[in-house]
């Protein structure tokens, strides 16, 4: 059996999400680190989820719990990568640190990311573009950066709330599709500099492993050492995701799946538009981890 793991990034999340997750000891730590007793009574306020350090801290958390409970039926993945905020999680799952360590740093990470946007506030522009010479002029114009490549003419612009209006106008106008996504800072761009390097500082007293299986991250390709680990869990808050590359070096691996942990399906569907002979899953689709792992195991499979 051969699969792939990969943990999905903020802005989807929402009170009904992984809808077979149990209480078990990863949720009520994140919960207490919350300061919660219910996530998805918290999570029912849009608000509150959308608020950065909140948001960081839930998605690493459950994800985790979700992988622990799914975990235990399959064997350990071929290769794994997160998206954005998802590395966090990602990089636990691959054994480089435990899930406690996991929320401590999205807690700091995003600490970090809201002081510097204190200084530097922004967001984040989700657009769908015939051409790539679209992207580019945009960015020449308004002095927007990009945040992450999806592939398939599919981007995130990020910066200053101005030029991102400006930003929107223009390419609206030009026929592209695009979404203002439910983040208060222009995560993986120059803005978000200071946060890279007081996340990197924070990292550098932290433990790391090496990865138990191949880890892929979104600025650095595979991740080999505990000492790489640390600087592109740190160097990603300022850099710009490549998405379609981390895509490719799973599919390198010769995965016969893709299994996303995370709310939504946004990167199993991403998958499966480049990859189609290679069937990608998220887990809130289902509705029993068992359900989740007997997917795993009949598609992975020979």
């Amino acid at each position: 059996m051969s699969f792939a793991l990969v943990f999905a990034g903020q802005g989807t999340q929402h009170a009904a999400m992984l809808p077979w997750l149990r209480e078990d000891a990863h949720v009520r730590s994140m919960c207490a680190r919350l300061r919660i007793d219910d996530w998805r009574a918290a999570a029912a306020d849009a608000e509150w989820t959308a608020r950065n350090a909140n948001a960081q801290t839930l998605l690493t958390g459950l994800a985790l719990a979700a992988w622990h409970q799914v975990a235990g039926d399959l064997p350990p993945p071929a290769a794994v990568a997160g998206y954005s905020v998802g590395e966090v999680a990602a990089f636990s799952a691959a054994g480089v640190y435990g899930a406690e360590t996991a929320l401590d740093l999205a807690r700091e990470r995003a600490a970090a990311m809201d002081r510097c946007a204190a200084n530097a506030p922004g967001g984040l522009l989700a657009v769908s573009v015939p051409s790539c010479k679209m992207i580019d002029d945009t960015c020449r114009r308004t002095g927007l950066a990009v945040a992450i490549r999806n592939g398939k003419g599919a981007f995130v612009l990020g910066g200053p709330e101005p030029a991102l209006t400006l930003g929107e106008q223009a390419l609206s106008a030009l026929g592209a599709r695009c979404t203002r996504l439910r983040i208060g800072v222009a995560s993986h761009t120059p803005w978000m500099r200071e946060a890279a390097q007081d996340f990197e500082r924070t990292v550098s007293r932290v433990p790391f492993e090496r990865p138990r299986v191949a880890l892929f991250s979104n600025v650095a390709d595979r991740i080999r050492d505990a000492g790489s680990a640390r600087q592109a869990l740190a160097d990603q808050i300022a850099a710009t995701v490549r998405w379609d590359e981390c895509m490719d070096n799973l599919h390198a691996r010769q995965v016969r799946c893709v299994l996303e942990v995370g709310p939504g399906s946004a990167l199993a569907r991403m998958w499966n538009e480049r990859y189609p002979d290679v069937p990608a899953r998220s887990c809130d689709e289902f509705r029993s981890a068992a359900g989740v792992a007997r997917w795993v195991t009949e598609a992975g499979s020979p």
